[in-house]
């Protein structure tokens, strides 16, 4: 081409490199997290972390596939604090069907830009409980329902939703399908799927909690999962009351094996980390300590059974100790945040066969006479090999021992050994009444 010049495809090649080279804007999609589990502050963390992702990342909205029985207040609190004030709109998903967002995920549900459940999914019964499970005393629960009360008001009014419908879930602790709370207008939709729920979405207003009106067209973005890290799937993990419980049982058998045998490492090594784990993972959740009281006290009358005979009197109130502190240990609102008392019998009842008997060995094995080294000379037999007066030879267990003896001792006389005293041995001479079962040993 004639009117082109060489400067003209100079140009050209610079634009076409720095259009490979320079990223190109980061298209918007909606982030995903699944939550299934109880409210605690691991979940806190993890929803807090990914509201962050989606407003680092632009991302058109951000989608929580909820399932939970509930869980803690303070974290029901902090998670809705976050989500009222995310840039981001928050998509609360009930899904799949069997799913529920009971108790604090009511509240969840409720504070969400979106509310959707899918069939056969159910919400409710978010009354007040106190920890523990105990009864409360009429201005207790009043004071209690009041307050859990206003904080459903506060959230339910600025989405626009049912107020008086939603306050019964908490004054009466009702509970709803999901058609039931789509009619009574707790919820926005009901979606089998995610893309269905997107559809239903598709060009309609979504009232902010700011009060600003914002519309989504989510059909057709691409949705990216945000897992939990490594850290917060590990510390989800034993934030399970019944994992706690069997880290600090674990835990505390093991050091009580390194007491026992002094220098074996292992069983140290593995009883620190153990009930450090246990330890993180109860100072995040409601713990009554007395129960760790119950717990450690389950192992002196362990012991004491392997010290005294008591037929197993000890053992089963060791037994019955242990299983109390571990239904105590956890005082949390609701069930699936304790201990189950199969998880306390399970490890009660094995953990404390084990110590006994670990105990018994040891108690034994301090009880029996040394027979090694000189300590083990004291008490043996042996012969004089020539006249004692007062020191003189002594042969025992094949060797021939400088001897000191407290009378003269005739040689060939029997004797018995008293003390040792470096290379030298202290004997007495055996009585002619003593001879026999000193035969019999020898």
């Amino acid at each position: 081409m004639k009117g082109i010049t060489s400067s003209h495809w100079f140009h050209a090649l610079m634009v076409g490199f720095l259009l490979c080279v320079l990223p190109s804007p980061a298209s918007a999609e909606v982030l995903k997290i699944v939550v299934n589990d109880t409210i605690h502050p691991i979940t806190d963390e993890y929803i807090g972390r990914a509201l962050a992702e989606a407003q680092r990342n632009k991302d058109r909205a951000l989608l929580i596939e909820l399932n939970t029985p509930g869980g803690l207040l303070e974290s029901t609190r902090n998670i809705i604090e976050k989500i009222t004030s995310a840039p981001v709109p928050v998509i609360i998903y009930v899904a799949p069907g069997g799913s529920r967002a009971a108790s604090a995920g009511v509240f969840i549900l409720e504070c969400a830009d979106v509310a959707a459940m899918a069939p056969g999914t159910n919400t409710g019964s978010a009354h007040p409980v106190t920890i523990g499970g105990g009864k409360m005393d009429d201005v207790m629960k009043e004071k209690l329902e009041n307050d859990a009360a206003a904080l459903m008001r506060s959230v339910v009014s600025k989405r626009g939703r049912n107020v008086e419908i939603a306050e019964t879930t908490v004054r009466q602790s009702k509970s709803f399908t999901e058609q039931e709370a789509l009619s009574q207008k707790l919820i926005d939709y009901i979606a089998p799927s995610e893309e269905d729920l997107f559809k239903q979405m598709q060009g309609k207003p979504v009232k902010r909690f700011n009060g600003r009106t914002e519309t989504l067209t989510l059909v057709g973005e691409p949705v990216r999962n945000f897992d939990m890290t490594l850290k917060q799937r590990i510390l989800a993990f034993i934030m399970d009351p019944n994992i706690a419980f069997i880290l600090l049982a674990i835990g505390a058998l093991a050091l009580y094996a390194e007491f026992n045998h002094p220098g074996a490492v292992v069983p140290g090594t593995v009883g620190v980390v153990f009930i450090l784990l246990a330890v993180f993972a109860l100072n995040l959740l409601p713990t009554r300590f007395a129960a760790v009281v119950l717990i450690l006290a389950s192992f002196i009358l362990f012991a004491l059974e392997a010290k005294f005979a008591s037929h197993g009197v000890l053992a089963i109130g060791g037994i019955v100790t242990m299983v109390l502190g571990a239904l105590l240990l956890v005082d949390a609102p609701i069930p699936e945040m304790r201990v189950h008392l199969l998880t306390a019998l399970a490890v009660s009842i094995p953990l404390s066969i084990i110590t006994v008997f670990l105990m018994s060995i040891a108690l034994k094995a301090r009880a029996n006479k040394v027979v090694t080294g000189s300590q083990g000379l004291v008490g043996e037999v042996g012969v004089a090999q020539t006249p004692l007066s007062p020191e003189g030879k002594v042969f025992i267990h094949g060797e021939l021992w400088d001897a000191v003896a407290s009378t003269n001792i005739p040689l060939g006389q029997t004797v018995v050994v008293r003390q040792v005293d470096g290379l030298k041995i202290r004997v007495d001479p055996v009585s002619s009444a003593q001879r026999a079962p000193a035969a019999i040993r020898v």
